[in-house]
């Protein structure tokens, strides 16, 4: 993890390094179907999505990171069984660190362009889908390559899915001023994971997830942060969608539970509610639940009066072991709010706009102990797409 990197991802687990990215094309590849029981059937139609985020974070009357991300996607059905998707996303990001402490008023400032892009093809079979995926980040001082297999297959009666996937990333990390150079990180990941279709209102998904990282994984960019270099990661998903016959809509509830190597715990229990209306169109509000413990060698800074600088607790020069004060590796608790409407405007054309708010304390948390003396860190975001079939 990088100083630069968003604090608050859509789950509400502690942003990772770009090495993400295979976990990422994975997890995309198992999202939960509709309610209904059918077969995964190629797509008639192409859609291109073209899109924007803005995201800000604050601590304290601090602004923290600020992101402008203009995105663009195409998917196109090729020869009646193929598809192919692609998407390039160009982040704008600026900001400070976080602030290590209610004594300590400092923060490193900072400014960055990432760029990504990935690509995948998908081929549909009669009872399932077989597909591979690439993904290429860089940044000035940050560079992922990563690339996906996945594969999908039903039963006879078309109510049971079982998917499996291979991720694998190969990060390189060079920081500004030559601190790190040529550092190499490496994470493949593994998922398995089977829907069931329960009654014709009831889908469940049960999705299990390793993750197992080698290499670089300190933040050069902060004193003291010396982690181990190597992390493995276990996440459960479970998921239930359920149709209200009543109103038409569909109640999307999850939990999910992560452990690493770290020490890290960390559960998060997620619900919406998608509520189609007239002429076109769809409300979702949504809320999420955050709470993790800290990272073993974890740290919640001390001011010096003297140095001026956060040291670990009885730190030695000689020899200073595992340490980090990276607030997204304390105890805390969250909690996010959103609402995303949306509007099909005629059969090629709609629009999703998105808007969703974050609060992190260390106070929330719950099972673990937790760091009550860290500032609240708040975070808004939105987004916009404008989407058209052809």
């Amino acid at each position: 993890m990088t100083s630069k990197e968003i604090t608050v991802p859509d789950d509400g687990q502690p942003s990772m390094s770009p090495s993400s990215l295979a976990g990422s094309i994975l997890a995309a590849a198992l999202l939960l179907p509709g309610v209904q029981a059918r077969a995964e059937a190629p797509p008639t139609n192409g859609v291109i999505s073209i899109g924007y985020l803005d995201y800000r974070e604050s601590q304290s009357d601090m602004d923290r990171i600020r992101v402008h991300a203009p995105s663009v996607s195409i998917m196109a059905p090729v020869a009646g069984v193929w598809s192919i998707s692609a998407s390039a996303v160009t982040d704008d990001v600026s900001g400070a660190s976080p602030r290590y402490h209610t004594a300590v008023s400092g923060a490193s400032r900072m400014s960055d362009d990432r760029k990504a892009g990935d690509v995948s093809l998908k081929r549909y079979l009669d009872r399932g889908s077989v597909s591979v995926g690439a993904s290429y980040s860089t940044e000035h001082d940050y560079v992922s390559r990563a690339f996906s297999l996945q594969g999908t297959f039903e039963s006879e009666d078309r109510n049971t899915t079982w998917s499996a996937g291979f991720g694998r990333a190969n990060d390189e990390i060079n920081s500004t001023g030559g601190a790190v150079v040529g550092e190499k990180k490496n994470t493949t990941n593994l998922l398995v994971g089977v829907t069931q279709v329960l009654t014709k209102n009831d889908v469940v998904q049960l999705t299990l997830a390793h993750d197992r990282g080698r290499g670089f994984f300190s933040d050069p960019y902060k004193a003291f942060d010396n982690r181990p270099r190597s992390r493995n990661e276990n996440t459960v998903l479970l998921r239930w969608n359920h149709h209200v016959e009543s109103t038409g809509g569909i109640s999307r509830s999850s939990y999910r539970y992560y452990r690493d190597s770290f020490g890290v715990r960390g559960h998060t229990l997620s619900q919406e509610y998608v509520q189609p209306l007239s002429q076109g169109w769809t409300v979702t509000p949504e809320v999420r639940l955050y709470t993790q413990s800290a990272a073993d060698f974890y740290y919640d800074p001390v001011y010096d009066p003297v140095f001026g600088t956060p040291f670990p607790p009885g730190f030695n020069a000689a020899n200073p072991g595992l340490s980090s004060a990276d607030q997204r590796l304390s105890g805390f608790g969250a909690v996010t709010v959103g609402l995303k409407v949306s509007k099909q405007i005629d059969k090629l054309w709609s629009v999703d706009v998105k808007a969703s708010a974050y609060q992190q304390r260390g106070s929330w948390r719950a099972f673990h102990s937790g760091s009550p003396g860290l500032e609240p860190l708040r975070a808004q975001t939105f987004q916009i797409a404008v989407n058209r079939q052809w």
